[in-house]
């Protein structure tokens, strides 16, 4: 569609988007010659006058929105089977490009993009606007940081209801509020919800829910509890981190109540990230009326049952006491139960007196056995903080068995023995197996990314990963805040020890550069600037009545011979010199004279002069010249002086011709005359 006109004044230059509904382009208005966006609404909606009338009348009601933050609708119009609407054209990114291309954003920065937008959804809910798609993809970041909200194609005018109800789900999935993907009634809380997620992925640079397909996402929206994010992001203050997981709640009752709320948080955690933010909703349904099932007689007779119960539980318990005796009754059978238990325990102690006396026995038949043998007994020896490998011959020397038992990460290189069983110095029989416990080797864990954290926030999060072998060096940049993250050393995600070496390097701003300030006193200007390169030089003019002064540097700043910051301004002093004006008429030189006469006069003031035409009388002359200028006489003939038939006379032919001194001019035609 490059290179249409619509309304007569949009032409179309390049498509710069596009959504589901609708594409967008770059285009020229020709009325204000300005650039702006025309949002298109795609051809296969255009024969639906429903869609098309809503498309219509949502940017009708958008364009009442007045707000440094929204996106403005400049004109709405139909050409064409064409429905277009007119924005401003902005120059940017998208905060989704932003938080691909940084990772993360670092939490100062997202709390200045997080309070422009909501202060665009304030201004669209004051005005009963609910946008419906919130999402960094529709929102639009200058190089100045200047936020603006757009694409308000989906849009909801109230029409000062308070709720809107849906029977399809509109908007994004991944930024969907639960009643929006549930299909139900939506308020401006559904926005606060996708804000909330916005500012989630501004934060940890991922999102808290994902999925395979757009309905697997609604469903996590729907019942999974978000991961918080300051457990990704643990630079975050707690207060942001309690703001956006409010703001995300599952049930709207429970988020903020509106976005004027979420903007004075944000600008309490702006001024102290220490802040707390307080949970208007924590006791907001003590006092509330409720609706309960009643409590029925059942339930009553159940808990009387299980009271009595109880009450004969207790009565059993008084009634079994310690006042029986065995020769009260002739039969156990008849014993009471308590007493029969007495009796089974008795034979129960006496069987394993028994059995522990014959293990008594047969054990120091054992070790009577085994000391008679004491010459097949060897030491376990001291093997803790070898290898495996090396100890290996030394073991089955002895005539020994080495078994791995399991393995445990320390600080020891991997394979180290960290523990035996039996210990060091027991004796123990040749052909026994001595049991090892060795190293795994230093635990490994992910190098985190530190794109976008200050200094502070990089030794932070070092520490509380358990790194303590790092070094943070700095260095000047151009492009990055002084103090902040340029490079790391191992790069993100790389599996590392904790005592891996680890290097970090941040910025300390653009480098102050420093130049000396040469003398150019006596130079010219281009010499004079070429000498002090890298400053801004001033140039200042001062007359001058000699010639050779013209063009050269007469003076400078007193400055010389010192360093000045690059840039810096140095003010020289350049001679302008201007030749004499001569007033040639002051000399008697008139209209209508003799050229001869005039050629005299100015022969003895030595002023150069060209004749022009063929004649003997002063026509006309130049009045001023500089000094080293030329005078132009022209001369026209007299009306008495006829030329004789006889002569052959060329009209080119000038009959005064004069040579000045210093600079001869001529006429021309000069000597034509045979």
């Amino acid at each position: 569609m490059n290179g249409i006109i619509l309304g007569d004044r949009y032409e179309l230059l390049e498509k710069i988007g596009e959504g589901g509904m609708s594409e967008v382009y770059k285009a020229k208005c020709h009325k204000l010659n300005r650039f702006v966006a025309v949002k298109i609404l795609k051809k296969q909606f255009a024969d639906n006058k429903e869609i098309s009338q809503k498309f219509k009348r949502e940017a009708t009601a958008i364009a009442n929105l007045s707000d440094a933050n929204i996106v403005n609708v400049l004109d709405v119009g139909t050409q064409d089977d064409i429905d277009y609407i007119v924005m401003e054209y902005v120059s940017g990114k998208t905060l989704k490009e932003l938080i691909n291309y940084s990772g993360k954003l670092t939490y100062n920065t997202a709390i200045k993009i997080a309070l422009q937008i909501a202060k665009a959804l304030d201004c669209a809910h004051r005005n009963n606007i609910i946008h419906r798609d919130i999402k960094p993809q529709n929102i639009l970041v200058t190089e100045t940081g200047e936020v603006k909200v757009t694409d308000f194609g989906i849009a909801k005018s109230t029409d000062s209801q308070t709720i809107t109800n849906t029977t399809s789900i509109i908007g994004s999935a991944h930024y969907l509020s639960p009643e929006q993907a549930k299909g139900t009634y939506i308020d401006f809380r559904s926005d606060i919800y996708s804000f909330g997620i916005v500012l989630y992925e501004m934060v940890t640079g991922r999102l808290p829910f994902e999925g395979e397909s757009p309905v697997t996402v609604a469903l996590k929206h729907l019942q999974e509890a978000p991961v918080p994010p300051k457990n990704i992001n643990s630079t975050i203050p707690d207060s942001l981190n309690k703001l956006i997981l409010k703001a995300i709640e599952k049930e709207p009752i429970k988020r903020y109540e509106n976005a004027k709320e979420i903007i004075q948080d944000l600008q309490k955690i702006q001024e102290n990230p220490d802040v707390i933010i307080g949970d208007s909703f924590s006791n907001k349904d003590n006092d509330s009326t409720i609706i309960m099932a009643p409590i029925n007689a059942i339930n009553t007779s159940n808990t009387s049952k299980i009271s009595k119960v109880e009450d004969d539980y207790d009565e059993d318990e008084e009634e079994f006491d310690d006042d029986y005796d065995e020769d009260d009754f002739e039969d156990e059978d008849n014993l009471p139960k308590k007493k029969k238990n007495k009796n089974g325990l008795k034979k129960v102690l006496i069987s394993i007196g028994i059995i522990v006396g014959i293990l008594i026995l047969g054990s120091i038949g054992f070790f009577l056995a085994w000391g008679s043998g004491s010459n097949n007994e060897v030491e376990v020896p001291n093997i803790v903080g070898k290898l495996t490998d090396d100890v290996k011959t030394q073991i089955e020397d002895l005539g020994l068995k080495l078994e791995l038992k399991s393995t445990k990460q320390s600080d020891e290189p991997e394979n180290t023995i960290l523990e035996t069983d039996p210990k060091a110095g027991t004796k123990v029989k040749k052909g026994s197996t001595i049991s090892v416990i060795v190293s795994a080797g230093e635990e490994q864990v992910e190098m985190p990314d530190l794109r976008n954290y200050s200094r502070a926030d990089i030794e932070k999060s070092l520490v509380s990963k358990g790194f303590t072998n790092y070094t943070i060096t700095e260095e000047y940049n151009d492009n990055v805040e002084s103090g902040y993250f340029i490079s790391q050393s191992p790069s993100a995600g790389t599996k590392i020890s904790k005592k891996t070496t680890i290097q970090i390097v941040v910025s300390k701003g653009p480098e102050t550069k420093y130049i000396d300030v040469a003398d150019v006193t006596g130079k010219t200007l281009d010499e004079a600037k070429k000498a002090l390169d890298g400053l801004n030089v001033k140039v200042s003019e001062q007359e001058t009545n000699k010639k050779d002064e013209d063009g050269i540097v007469l003076s400078q700043d007193n400055n010389v011979g010192k360093k000045l910051q690059e840039g810096a301004t140095v003010t020289i002093t350049v001679g302008k010199y201007e030749e004499e004006t001569i007033d040639v008429s002051s000399y008697g030189i008139e209209e209508g004279m003799s050229v001869n006469d005039a050629i005299d006069i100015l022969k003895k003031n030595n002023i150069s002069y060209k004749v022009i035409g063929n004649g003997d009388i002063v026509e006309s002359f130049t009045k001023e010249i500089k000094a080293s200028g030329t005078v132009e006489i022209k001369a026209k003939k007299s009306e008495t002086e006829t030329p004789s038939d006889n002569e052959n006379t060329n009209p080119n032919t000038n009959p005064n011709t004069n040579t000045n001194p210093t600079n001869t001019n001529t006429s021309r035609g000069n000597d034509d005359k045979q």
